[in-house]
């Protein structure tokens, strides 16, 4: 018979206080090691924002196809459709990826925004937008949130659909445009 059994019946069933203090330092080394293995693996997850990190030179924007546009799910309740051509799209090393946005009204004009993605930060900025045949950059662009910001819900729902792959971009453009055409169901919208 174990050790702690022997204990148990010369108490007459009762466990004591060695017994009871000796599970209690098991499970709170169980419940300490299960802690840091969560906070491990959460700063995994969630990279600490590298204040040296610089934005290489953008690009101009690249020409878009409003005709092979990968359309962008939005809720039902947005009246203009969004899409972006999978041509557009660049990833560079820094983990920035850049696309044409576009949008479609019910009239069906189109509209479009350069764009960069930040995956690593949750971030999207605006390089310039295109309306009546020409493109006009955004004065000083800025990095704002994806999250709790309406003017950049089609920015958020580019990642979710497959833009972003936790806190990074896919390793290729190929497979970020794979992700596009056959998005997720298990991730929320």
């Amino acid at each position: 018979m174990p050790r702690l059994s022997l204990q148990r019946q010369k108490l007459g069933g009762k466990m004591g206080y060695s017994g009871k203090r000796a599970i209690w330092n098991t499970a709170s080394l169980i419940g300490l090691t299960a802690l840091l293995t969560a906070a491990a693996a959460v700063a995994q997850v969630t990279p600490a924002e590298d204040p040296d990190w610089k934005e290489s030179e953008v690009p101009p924007p690249p020409a878009f196809d409003a005709k092979k546009l990968i359309r962008i799910d939005m809720d039902r309740v947005v009246e203009l459709r969004y899409g972006v051509d999978p041509a557009s799209i660049t990833i560079n090393n820094e983990g920035v990826t850049r696309y044409v946005m576009t949008t479609t009204n019910a009239e069906g004009m189109v509209a479009a925004m350069y764009e960069g993605l930040r995956c690593a930060t949750g971030e999207v900025k605006v390089y310039g937008r295109y309306n009546e045949g020409k493109w006009r950059a955004t004065p000083n662009p800025e990095w704002r949130t994806l999250f709790g910001n309406p003017a950049v819900r089609h920015s958020l729902a580019f990642a979710r659909q497959g833009a972003c792959s936790g806190t990074a971009p896919p390793n290729t453009v190929a497979d970020l445009v794979r992700n596009l055409k056959s998005p997720r169901s298990d991730l929320p919208r």
